[in-house]
């Protein structure tokens, strides 16, 4: 009984805590259905989370989502403001959970195919690295973001490498090399659509995948 009695006090933070993620997840109008804007969690919450980061982070994740294709500000067409708050969720939730794979391997291709905030994907694509060095699924997908949206050919090649250097198929490497040519980039955009397909990956990601795919094929790199 003493024991029981003594655990209360974490437990109800814990549901505090658990409640005010939700809270601060939900959504204004959502009443009304004129305006959905979700909430971005409060700063350093993995500090009020009192032992409970790991249930916390499955929450924040499946609230995330839910809103995949949210964008709190276009600053052109299809492209979100950076650090935008799906970025703000994810890097709560791999700070809440740094083991937690899919969040780097899904949540960082949706920031950077779906709403193209780039400096939030390369900053949760560049955690997932980090974390999961040999990965090479999340190394590809690093690799293709790095070439397409950061444009930075050198840091996609290392990435490719990489992955090939830790169970991706051989023809990476020969990709790595061709990088550096005009063809490399829809290559790599190509290689990444058929590899999301194979796996049975969202079609949502999918679709904005093949519509970049077209715009790469229009502008002619």
């Amino acid at each position: 009984m003493i024991h029981s009695i003594q655990k209360i006090p974490g437990l109800v933070l814990g549901i505090f805590a658990i409640g005010l993620i939700v809270l601060t997840s939900g959504q204004f109008g959502a009443a009304t259905k004129i305006e959905r804007k979700p909430i971005a969690p409060p700063p350093y919450i993995e500090r009020m989370s009192f032992g409970y980061q790991e249930s916390i982070a499955d929450i924040m994740w499946i609230r995330a989502i839910q809103d995949f294709d949210y964008c709190d500000q276009e600053i052109a067409a299809k492209v979100c403001v950076n650090n935008s708050w799906l970025y703000k969720m994810l890097d709560t939730v791999t700070n809440l959970s740094p083991h937690f794979r899919t969040p780097y391997a899904a949540g960082a291709l949706a920031l950077t195919v779906i709403i193209s905030d780039i400096d939030g994907a390369t900053k949760i694509f560049d955690k997932g690295v980090k974390e999961f060095p040999n990965d090479w699924p999340i190394l590809y997908r690093a690799a293709y973001h790095y070439l397409y949206e950061v444009k930075d050919k050198k840091r996609a090649a290392e990435l490719l490498i990489q992955a090939g250097q830790n169970g991706a198929p051989p023809w990476v490497f020969s990709l790595a090399g061709r990088l550096y040519s005009d063809s490399g980039h829809l290559d790599l955009a190509q290689s990444l659509l058929a590899e999301m397909k194979r796996n049975n990956q969202d079609p949502v990601l999918i679709k904005r995948l093949e519509d970049k795919i077209e715009s790469l094929k229009s502008s002619g790199q």
